[in-house]
Formats: C-alpha cells, structure tokens, sequence
C-alpha cells in the first residue's frame, strides 16, 4: 500500500536543465572537467538544446540563450548541481579532471558524515558538486532525521588515497548520475510547504541554519533548499542558470497521486502521460517524469 502524501522510495533525480550563454564553451567544459559526452542536439526555434552525459544517462542539458542576462548571485535558482559517483576512485579521476581545466573554480572540499564532496563554479557561475556516498549504513539518525555536518576534507590527502593512473583514464567510462539539486530560495517556510507537502518530499535535516534538505525513501538529500545568499527574494525575472529540475518516479499511480496533491493545495501545472511540469514559489521549473527517458523526450521538454 502506498502513502499518497510522499513520494515512492524509488524516485530519484534526472538531468538538470541550464540557460547557457556560450554554448560551445559550457559544452566543452562539461565535456574535459567532467567528461561528459554530447549525446544529442536539436534547435527549436531560436534555441539551441544540446543534452550531455556519460554513457547513455544524460547528466545535464545545455540551452543556449545568449540573450538572457546572467543569474544574480542573490536571486532564486541554483545553488549547485550534485553529480554522484559509484566509487572514491571514480569521484577522484572526475575531482583530478575538474581541477586541471583552466576555466575551473574549485570552491572547496567537505566531508558530510553521509558523503565526501568537492565543490566547483563552473564558467557561467553554476555552482557543481561532485561527490560519492558513506554506506547508509554508516549514516546517523535521530528520529526522522539524518546526520550531516560540513567537516574539514583534505582535497589532496583523498587524491592521493583513491587516484592511479589506470583510475584517472578510465574517469569517461565510469558511471555518474544526478544525486541531488540544492536551490536558493526565498523562504524556508514557503520552500517547504511547496517541495515537502507539495511534490512529496520528506525532509531529513532541519538543523542546519537556514538550509532545509529533503529526499524520498530514506537518502540524506535529492533536494535541499537554502537562504543563504538569497533570503527575501522574489520570483526570478529569466535569466541564465537554472531552467529545469528533474525528478524521476516510477509509475503513472506516482504521477496521479502528485497531481492530487497539487490540486488540493490549487498548485498550477502541466501535464501529459509520462510527465508533470510546475514552477516553484520563485519561478524554478520542476518536471516530475517516468523512467526511461530518451534523449528525444528530454529535448523535447
């Protein structure tokens, strides 16, 4: 039986959507930090769409609108984009490539009990996490909570544990998938009536001082909401940055009971059969689609 007021354990999270400027340039910096592969293309209208990834899992899908103004530091939008590896080797081949591209802004490092993470601005200004996770096992709970903290982590002492030459060139062929999405927000409050009562999310971390962090079945975080650089703002007026989040669910009983949800709370939002579109209190597009996604239906959002 399943409870209609959250979302399934099995949700996860799909590739994230960014206005770019420079095309080219953000393809090419995804492609040698981050190697990640342009998988397809296709222009509509006068926008380019360029999705890319590893494999055949898309990652992120590239927009290029070169003339929206860039995202304002204290707006509403992308914090960062948490790209997760299976393995300690494979987030430091991926850490290794990142740091050698010299377009790269590497923020800093963190252990956070449940993960180990690494934090880059990509040249657009998108904040970038890439990180692998501590065993569940190993994660602390208080009641309805999980432990986190933002401890010191050495970036070169982990290089130097988990890097070899054979990792660092087999860094494009190991697998990589969106682990989590953390936004600016205006309000905590507001932030989670909307991505905890709303879309179903069930919040781990309330401690933290103005962060809210939220998952389904039982992770740390798919999503995490913030007021750190932008408490008080308002609805985003279009710009560069953050264009679309992606939450994938497993079936269309998934999709009706969100639906349910939105429209007892007179939530707007569009829908066809394998997917949810609504916009968040500050304009963020979030899209809750079924599994599977090709390329083709991604391009097509």
């Amino acid at each position: 039986m399943t409870n209609e007021r959250i979302l399934t354990a099995a949700t996860s999270m799909g590739a994230v959507t960014l206005r770019v400027g420079d095309l080219a340039g953000m393809s090419e910096y995804y492609s040698r930090a981050f190697a990640m592969d342009p998988l397809e293309e296709r222009s509509r209208g006068q926008e380019m769409h360029r999705v890319l990834g590893r494999g055949r899992t898309p990652l992120v899908r590239l927009i290029h609108t070169p003339n929206l103004p860039a995202a304002k530091p204290r707006q509403a939008g992308l914090f960062h984009t948490a790209f997760l590896f299976d393995t300690p080797a494979s987030l430091a081949a991926t850490v290794y490539r990142a740091a050698q591209h010299p377009r790269s802004v590497f923020i800093g490092s963190s252990d956070h009990l449940v993960s180990e993470a690494f934090y880059f601005t990509d040249p657009e200004g998108n904040g970038v996490e890439l990180y692998t996770d501590r065993p569940r096992t190993d994660w602390v709970r208080r009641g309805n909570e999980i432990q986190m903290a933002t401890d010191y982590l050495d970036p070169q002492a982990y290089l130097q544990r988990h890097l070899n030459p054979e990792t660092a060139d087999a860094a494009p062929s190991m697998a990589g998938t969106v682990g989590h999405v953390h936004l600016q927000v205006g309000d905590l409050q507001t932030a989670r009536a909307f991505y905890v009562d709303a879309l179903g999310f069930e919040a781990t971390q309330t401690r933290y001082s103005g962060g809210l962090f939220a998952s389904a079945g039982g992770y740390h975080h798919h999503v995490a909401m913030n007021v750190w650089n932008s408490g008080g703002a308002g609805p985003r007026a279009a710009s560069l940055g953050l264009a679309d989040v992606a939450v994938t669910v497993p079936g269309t009983a998934d999709l009706e009971e969100l639906m349910a949800r939105l429209r007892a709370r007179a939530i707007a939002f569009g829908s066809d059969s394998r997917s949810v579109t609504i916009k968040d209190p500050w304009g963020t597009q979030v899209t809750v689609a079924l599994p599977d996604l090709s390329t083709d239906e991604l391009l097509a959002r």
